[in-house]
């Protein structure tokens, strides 16, 4: 019936990602959204909240409540910046440095997980379309 309805599959696309997602983050007790906010301030410490949510492609408040949580659990910490007394630097903690290889390894499983499922040509090209219509629809 919905076939050819965006919203539809997509929604149900990522209800099912959604799963695989928890599902290997649960262990590191994050959520899909905090694991992936840990791993850019993880990859660029010092990184601005704004460009935090530009890399996600997230809205700043939303960003601003993913790190407020990763800070409750000790795994991040907000440093003002040195360039502008308005703008915090976030920065991985000791604990959070314990996490990166099992997080990274843990991501890496389960997106291989996902491609070979879906198959490396239908997943990677699925990614490439999903991609290009996000940007389109965000410019």
């Amino acid at each position: 019936m919905f076939d050819h309805c965006l919203y539809f599959n997509t929604t149900a696309l990522a209800r099912a990602v959604e799963r695989e997602w928890t599902a290997t983050y649960a262990p590191f007790g994050l959520t899909p959204p905090q694991g992936f906010v840990l791993r850019v301030v993880l990859k660029q410490p010092g990184v601005l909240n704004r460009e935090l949510a530009d890399t996600l492609g997230i809205a700043r408040p939303t960003a601003t409540r993913l790190v407020d949580g990763l800070i409750a659990k000790g795994l991040v910490e907000r440093r003002p910046s040195a360039d502008d007394g308005r703008e915090w630097n976030l920065f991985p903690t000791d604990a959070a440095h314990a996490l990166a290889v099992p997080l990274q390894t843990a991501s890496a499983r389960v997106a291989r997980k996902l491609r070979e499922h879906i198959g490396a040509k239908a997943f990677d090209g699925a990614v490439k379309a999903i991609r290009e219509v996000r940007t389109t629809l965000s410019d």
